[in-house]
């Protein structure tokens, strides 16, 4: 069941035992679970929607709209490392958070590592996804928020139309928010983060597949041409904070507008809608 804003999820602890049960592979990262239900979406206030953009079972949104005026869209892009045993699940919590506070919230579903996605699968649904807002009649901005994984999605999905294989992308994202993101895949590969999972996504490690990481890896497309907000826990273990600092570095190095949220806590608490951190990043979503 969902809850209105400021309640915490089931239990934020049972996000870290879930991830613990798993060997320690994503080190709680998020939540592995069984394929979620798509025909059961949580419902929040104004309701929620589910929309396939392809044939695979995993290539589907659930569009969760606000009572009243939107405050504008904002693309909620789960984590999990890109493996299939995190889902949207992951995801629902923050979007109908979202949606109590006025935002239209669009939680996306994706092939994954494992399930048929990877590179490049999991970038063409995501960028299909997006394109489902092009006939929005909304207005206000359209803000990609991804934890982990996410992140690096969500920045991705900013620059994609200078890639060629995505240049007939049909929405760019007016500003990005990357919760803890992964967004600098070189050196997430060389630090074995998520116990290989950077190269289980591309295909293996960056001197095998370059053309891969250059057209995948936020550190390698600044600037993304949109403002990215960056907010990092101060005590992850899981995505080291390094990974926010030297994206924004890099990004500003670039002409590229980039800031680093540092906010308290660990990396599990970027997806608990009662934590601190969430809070902080409410607050980076009032101010854009």
């Amino acid at each position: 069941m969902m809850r209105g804003p400021g309640a915490r999820p089931t239990r934020r602890t049972a996000l870290g035992l879930a991830a613990l049960s798993a060997g320690g592979l994503l080190g709680g990262c998020g939540r592995p679970s069984a394929p979620s239900d798509p025909s059961t979406p949580p419902t929040s206030e104004g309701g929620v929607e589910r929309i396939e953009y392809g044939s695979d079972a995993a290539q589907f949104v659930e569009l969760t709209r606000p009572r009243g005026a939107s405050r504008g869209t904002v693309v909620v892009l789960h984590g999990g490392f890109w493996l299939e045993a995190y889902d949207v699940s992951l995801a629902r919590p923050l979007a109908a958070d979202l949606a109590a506070r006025g935002w239209t919230a669009l939680a996306v579903e994706y092939r994954r590592v494992g399930g048929g996605g990877g590179y490049p699968a999991t970038l063409d649904d995501v960028s299909a996804a997006l394109d489902l807002l092009a006939d929005r009649t909304d207005a206000g901005p359209v803000v990609t928020l991804g934890h982990s994984a996410g992140g690096q999605l969500a920045v991705w999905a900013a620059t994609r139309r200078r890639l060629a294989r995505w240049r007939s992308a049909r929405v760019v994202p007016t500003h990005v928010v990357a919760q803890a993101g992964v967004l600098d895949l070189r050196a997430a590969a060389e630090q074995d983060l998520g116990a290989g999972a950077v190269q289980a996504f591309l295909g293996g490690p960056p001197l095998e597949h370059p053309d891969a990481y250059a057209v995948s890896d936020p550190a390698a497309l600044v600037p993304a041409g949109v403002p990215v907000r960056c907010v990092h826990g101060s005590d992850d273990g899981t995505v080291p904070i390094a990974q926010s600092q030297a994206y924004v570095a890099a990004a500003r190095a670039a002409g590229g507008d980039a800031t680093l949220v540092e906010v308290p806590g660990d990396h599990l608490d970027q997806v608990d809608t009662g934590s601190r951190a969430w809070v902080r990043t409410l607050a980076v979503l009032d101010d854009l």
